[in-house]
């Protein structure tokens, strides 16, 4: 798909992943819907798109909730005619302490935020999708989502359902015209890994800049850069896409295939 004149909604625009990518589409000729509960943030990154020639509008969304997913996609029809591309971005990590002693309430916000409203953002976006006769759909995993993480199991595990939702939906395209794919970075600096780091003590967080010393933080721009992939290649559908510091992006097979002849199953 061109994203020249097309309609692009971003969740999680307020910053980070999402602004780097709203500005991305934005100068590739996209009007862009910027949805965050960030308001600050997210009329920061509209202004920023304004005064580089674009179009945009902030919708304030918090995505733990199904009126306001189903509110951010009237909004991007009634303000800009339609829906083309649906960016389902917002993620957070689970506060400290680590799983199983991390307060119940904190990893089920974990799981809101990373693969609920996900699902629920796809269940939103598709009908108008359908409207527009198909379009694209990208969410946000994480190579958590590939790997065993130890620092932060429900993170990983919310990630893991987000790679599974993205390759069980495939269908879309056949049946619908939609296409489905999700991006899987390794860590990104963006304000939510600062505060991640901010929030662990000076065991850890030594520990973890030890770990980032070997894999530094990727740009935000580099994950836009894949996002931007999935857009334009039409061929490419219930796909999950690392993306590694220093490394080309690389879609990533299920690690098992099952078929009707065991001697082709992997």
């Amino acid at each position: 798909m061109d994203p020249n004149g097309k309609v692009a909604l971003i969740t999680g625009a307020g910053s980070g992943i999402g602004r780097a990518t709203s500005i991305v589409l934005s100068d590739a000729g996209a009007q862009i819907v910027v949805a965050d509960v960030n308001e600050e943030g997210g009329r920061e990154t509209v202004d920023m798109l304004e005064k580089a020639g674009g179009k945009a509008a902030f919708v304030a969304t918090d995505v733990t909730k199904r009126e306001d997913l189903e509110r951010m996609v009237s909004f991007a029809e009634e303000t800009f005619g339609g829906l083309d591309i649906a960016y389902n971005n917002a993620g957070i990590g689970t506060p400290r302490p680590t799983f199983p002693d991390a307060n119940a309430e904190d990893w089920e916000r974990t799981v809101m935020v990373d693969l609920w409203a996900v699902i629920a953002g796809v269940q939103a976006e598709v009908p108008a999708l359908k409207r527009r006769g198909g379009g694209v759909i990208i969410n946000t995993a994480s190579v958590a989502g590939l790997i065993a993480y130890a620092p932060d199991p429900i993170y990983a595990a919310a990630k893991h359902g987000v790679v599974g939702l993205t390759r069980s939906m495939a269908a879309l395209l056949p049946e619908h015209n939609i296409r489905i794919n999700c991006v899987c970075p390794g860590v990104v600096d963006t304000p939510m890994v600062r505060r991640g780091l901010d929030s662990m003590d000076e065991a850890e967080r030594t520990r973890m800049e030890a770990m980032f010393s070997q894999m530094p933080m990727m740009p935000p721009s580099d994950i836009a850069a894949g996002v931007m992939e999935f857009i334009e290649d039409d061929s490419l559908t219930g796909q999950a896409m690392g993306l590694m510091y220093g490394r080309p992006r690389k879609l990533v097979e299920a690690p098992i295939r099952f078929s009707r002849d065991p001697a082709q199953d992997r």
